[in-house]
């Protein structure tokens, strides 16, 4: 086998990462936070049309803030970038920061996903409720969290199914880990067709996502372009961190980003459209320690690609029905 999963299957594989989900089921939308202990190198990737984002300038390579406390991904649209500020206020009252002129700043990147339409109960009042739903997310974080219908996977949706949150490792021969975290509302599909088998199905590890494999022959829809109702710019976005503990600076993290939106690629169809605002935050802890090679690069990049695919597809298969959705889960799917 090529790859191999860590111990938990999930980006906390990652030593020093813990998440923590937050989620109301009336509102049908949530917050996942990812907490770095310590700070990590960081970097980002957009590819999709539409992004919704805070705090992303400063991820360039030629910024000059090198590492961060904390992620955030989000539903709500623009309301769920509010979800930043109660993660960073529950970094504050623990002291965890930027140390700027004595006073503490926490460095806390966020994304969001739109999922205003998918049934729940958007009337909120004046303020959207996502800021304490980040701090309930940074409170929850532990290296085990669940997947599918949680956190800012709990209103996501894709074409034909419920979206979802979804993570997975990989443990490269080496030593180093690298691993994925996600929340799809993609404007495509993860499905080949009509079937239930996932485009992801050959980085599949056992049968962490139905086992199903690719159907063969391919069915004469596989290619066909299915889009999600509301294929409106900003309705839609994938969103996901890739994490490694491999000693990475500012630009190969941005590199591992890049390689890690391929995942994208191999488990979305199609991907990265004007309607999507997808988005790959990468991190790296330097934990593992020792310096990779050229080969070991590349290595680190293609498991990144294989990790994101598989943390997509996850994150579907993991999805729950609910009163009230507007598509099946996939495990409704016959």
């Amino acid at each position: 086998m090529p790859f191999s999963p860590g111990p938990r299957n999930l980006i906390t594989d990652v030593a020093g990462l813990r998440v923590g989900n937050a989620d109301d089921p009336a509102l049908k939308s949530g917050v996942t936070a990812l907490l770095c202990d310590p700070p990590a190198v960081a970097a980002v990737q957009v590819l999709g049309g539409a992004p919704g984002t805070r705090e992303t300038d400063l991820l360039e390579p030629h910024n000059v803030v090198e590492t961060i406390n904390g992620l955030v991904l989000s539903g709500g649209s623009a309301f769920g970038l509010d979800s930043a500020s109660g993660v960073q206020a529950f970094l504050r009252e623990r002291g965890v920061g930027f140390d700027v002129a004595g006073h503490i700043v926490p460095i806390v990147p966020a994304a969001i996903l739109f999922d205003l339409a998918n049934g729940g109960d958007k009337n909120w009042g004046r303020y959207p409720p996502y800021r304490e739903l980040g701090y309930s997310a940074a409170g929850a974080a532990a290296e085990d969290f669940a997947l599918g219908s949680a956190g800012a996977g709990a209103g996501a949706t894709t074409a034909g199914v419920k979206g979802g949150l979804g993570s997975a490792s990989v443990r490269l021969a080496n030593g180093v880990t690298v691993a994925a975290l996600v929340a799809v509302n993609a404007v495509g599909a993860s499905t080949v067709g009509g079937t239930r088998h996932f485009w992801a199905a050959p980085f599949e590890i056992g049968d962490e996502f139905g086992g199903l494999g690719l159907p063969f022959p391919p069915p004469p829809d596989a290619t066909e372009v299915v889009l999600k109702h509301e294929a409106t710019v900003g309705s839609n976005t994938t969103i996901g961190v890739i994490a490694t503990d491999a000693p990475l600076d500012k630009g190969a993290a941005k590199r591992l980003a890049i390689a890690a939106h391929d995942g994208f690629a191999r488990a979305l169809w199609p991907v990265h459209t004007p309607m999507d605002g997808d988005l790959v935050f990468a991190l790296a802890t330097g934990t593992a320690g020792a310096r990779l090679t050229a080969e070991d690069m590349i290595r680190l990049y293609a498991a990144a690609t294989a990790a994101m695919a598989r943390a997509i597809a996850r994150g579907i298969h993991a999805a729950t029905p609910l009163p009230g959705d507007i598509f099946p889960a996939w495990s409704q799917l016959r």
